[in-house]
């Protein structure tokens, strides 16, 4: 393993962050945060755009006009803004009434790089911002000659106009400004997609250029931005809106701003610690380069030198990085020794493949992770299947931060990590049904904050019946869990509980009707009440949040449990039809409309080009992901299939790279083939897994099929290895790539220890 660690120790000294287009699937649906960010980091510090009718859910759009550069934002999510928060706003001239709303034009186009953005005002203002993990910097430059001025509007957040409810509020706030001209203050908001109660967040800012004058300015009126849909309790409610105008004569104005979820006294002490007065503007710029080469991007390296190849490796290895926020000694709520994480969206997206590689990438902050979940369950009662401004919720499917910690168990994480708090709070979830409050009004029947709100039936029948909204989506992620549960009682010596998860494991199978058809296929997950199955069309099912399937249709969801998977092949009609069946969702037009059944937008698809290697095809496996990921996958603004969903679909991305993909709660991965003809991973702890290929064209776009593998070594006869087999100590993969597939794999196949 020596030529992996000289490969590292030449990438070291390598700005990797030159591959990373910050800009990337920014539009599309991507929503992915181009802003200035430190890995894990606090402070997300970049442009909020305003477009009537349109969301900035990461504060970020290609058109409209800017109503802030706000600190807090997310990464890449769906469902509607959140944050938006602790905001500044240059003007120029004479401001009279700087909080009705003002909101300034865009001249030519923003840019920006890793720990770097800047953008122009129509008013000629030139704004650059960088960050550090828990403070901002802001860089103006007024036109000559005029006066400048620096809105700090506490009311400030990121508005929906979707209509579902979801629509932050200010509720209140304070500021003062102090003597010697810095200000501290604090905002009370709530809601956005994870229908939070109220929440503060106290910030501290600086100006290195002494102000001319400030003023403090407060609006009192009803919240133009409620949405009257009856989503929200307190849609009537009035507020006092709160700002200060900060004036200039100087044409550089430097502002230094920090948060905390703590206190004013602790923002003031964030943005001296991490940006004391004098810095300059470019250290802060250079220090994130430096952050995001060392702790990131120098994970994994490689001989390739196609730009349009790397630049797809380090930016998603770069996105993926953004949230969790590592909020550890920030959390308002209790006082603990433990890591606190939080901004999780969601574990639903995530747990298919983005732990399995955070775990690769960055074993520390992982255990930390883990960690922090678990300590979330003993101050909160559950842990969080979604999390942000310190609330659980919203929890779409199962409770699948059971999977994360399955896991995490199975593939050694241990450290400080309380494995038998662990799988307490696994057991409550799977055990005790949360209390249905606040009321989802999209899912009425039953809780979306925390835990499986629809355990009364799984408990009860074994299945979900249409009284619980999202039913069959929910079994099979049920289904999923209680296998997580199985795996850890097991390694904990619980044989009692291992055999009674292992059990309810199956009960997705209770939701399977052999006489519904499609296409000419017979077998799928379908609604069932009391009296027996519901009627369905599986090409037609995919629904959102009242409706029995979630985001993906009953084709999708009839391959979710693949910890059964030789049963569901049974139960499809055998290796042959189940190939046929794969087949036929990568059709294009199979289902009488433009475009395959596949759908490569959203997590339930996922696993779906891989299973492929379960019916000893591995070789369709690495044609069909692929093709996936070199048609839906591009450089640019427009360059991901969907949401980037806090990194979810970059991670699919990067397993693709690297030729492997993980099985969620089993030690196992399996095997497609790799894009390079070298790549190595750092482990961690002076371990190393170096990939290599000959045979193919280097950049993996020809001669991709595996001719043959050798595993540390030794030939490998398997579609599938292990965590010991190359994480664990470190290894090496070597494969032999060429135009045409054979059968090379000879060996048995993945696991199904659930059948």
């Amino acid at each position: 393993m020596l030529t992996g660690v000289v490969l590292m120790a030449a990438a070291a000294a390598e700005d990797l962050t030159q591959h990373v287009d910050v800009f990337m699937g920014t539009e599309n649906g991507g929503n992915d945060f181009p802003g200035a960010v430190r890995p894990f980091g606090m402070v997300k510090l970049g442009p909020d755009l305003y477009l009537s009718g349109t969301d900035a859910y990461s504060g970020y759009l290609p058109d409209g006009n800017f109503s802030g550069f706000s600190m807090m934002h997310e990464q890449g999510t769906g469902g509607a803004p959140k944050y938006g928060t602790v905001s500044q706003l240059p003007l120029i001239g004479d401001i009279t009434d700087p909080l009705s709303n003002i909101t300034v034009s865009r001249s030519g186009t923003d840019t920006g790089s890793v720990g770097y953005y800047k953008a122009e005002t129509g008013d000629g203002v030139e704004v650059e911002l960088s960050a550090s993990k828990r403070a901002g910097i802001y860089r103006y430059n007024f036109p000559s000659g005029s006066t400048g001025n620096v809105l700090v509007d506490v009311s400030h957040v990121l508005p929906s106009s979707r209509g579902q409810g979801l629509s932050q509020h200010y509720r209140g706030g304070n500021i003062t400004v102090f003597s010697d001209g810095h200000y501290e203050g604090a905002g009370v908001y709530d809601n956005g997609w994870n229908e939070a109660p109220d929440w503060t967040i106290y910030f501290c800012g600086y100006f290195d250029s002494a102000a001319t004058s400030n003023k403090t300015y407060t609006a009192t009126g009803a919240d133009t931005s409620v949405e009257q849909d009856g989503g929200f309790a307190s849609s009537s409610s009035n507020y006092t809106r709160i700002g200060a105008l900060f004036s200039f004569s100087d044409s550089e104005v430097i502002s230094r701003v920090g948060i905390s979820w703590i206190s004013p006294e602790k923002a003031c002490n964030n943005v001296n610690s991490e940006i004391p007065e004098d810095t300059e503007f470019e250290s802060v710029v250079d220090d994130a380069v430096n952050e995001w080469n060392t702790e990131v991007l120098s994970k994994i390296t490689t001989t390739n030198t196609n730009e349009t190849s790397l630049t797809l490796l380090y930016t998603s290895l770069y996105f993926m990085h953004l949230i969790p926020t590592n909020q550890t000694g920030e959390n308002p709520y209790w006082s603990s020794s433990e890591p606190y994480y939080q901004d999780i969206f969601t574990f639903w997206d995530l747990f298919r493949c983005s732990t399995a590689l955070m775990q690769i990438l960055q074993p520390t902050s992982y255990e930390e992770q883990i960690r922090s979940l678990i300590d979330i369950w003993r101050n909160v009662g559950y842990m969080p299947d979604a999390r942000s401004s310190n609330y659980n919720g919203r929890t779409q499917g199962g409770s699948n931060a059971d999977n994360v910690l399955a896991d995490a168990y199975v593939k050694g994480v241990r450290g400080s990590v309380n494995w038998e708090d662990g799988y307490k709070a696994m057991v409550k979830d799977a055990e005790v049904t949360p209390v249905n409050w606040p009321i989802d009004w999209m899912a009425p029947d039953s809780s979306t904050h925390d835990g499986r709100s629809a355990l009364p039936d799984w408990l009860e029948y074994g299945y979900i019946t249409p009284n619980f909204s999202r039913a069959v989506s929910r079994a099979v992620e049920y289904a999923y869990n209680d296998f997580g549960l199985y795996q850890v009682a097991s390694g904990l010596g619980k044989t009692d509980d291992a055999e009674k998860y292992l059990n309810r494991s199956r009960n997705w199978r209770n939701h399977w009707n052999p006489e519904v058809t499609s296409l000419g296929y017979s077998g799928f997950v379908v609604p069932r009440n009391t009296t027996g199955f519901v009627e369905t069309d599986p090409l037609t099912d995919s629904g959102y949040w009242g409706d029995p399937y979630y985001e993906a249709s009953s084709w999708a969801y009839s391959f979710a449990d693949v910890h059964d998977m030789e049963h569901m092949i049974e139960l499809m009609g055998g290796n042959a039809t189940v190939v046929s069946r794969l087949d036929t969702m990568f059709t294009e037009g199979a289902s009488g409309s433009s475009g395959t059944i596949f759908d490569p937008t959203n997590e339930p698809m996922f696993n779906l080009p891989y299973l492929y290697n379960f019916v000893g095809r591995q070789d369709l496996a690495v044609s069909r992901s692929r093709k996936v990921a070199k048609e839906d996958y591009t450089t640019g603004v427009s360059g991901l299939p969907g949401n980037s969903d806090a990194g979810a679909m970059q991670t699919w991305l990067l397993w693709n790279m690297i030729g492997l993909y993980p099985i969620t709660g089993q030690t196992t991965f399996l095997i497609h083939s790799p894009w390079f003809e070298s790549m190595t991973i750092d482990l961690g702890s002076n371990k190393t897994l170096q990939i290599t290929s000959t045979g193919g064209d280097g950049n993996g776009d020809s001669d991709i099929y595996v001719q043959s593998l050798k595993v540390n070594g030794q030939a490998w006869k398997k579609n599938w290895l292990t965590w010991d087999d190359i994480f664990a100590e470190g290894g090496t993969l070597e494969f032999e790539l060429g135009a045409s597939a054979v059968n090379w794999t000879t060996g048995a196949l993945p696991p199904s220890p659930a059948s």
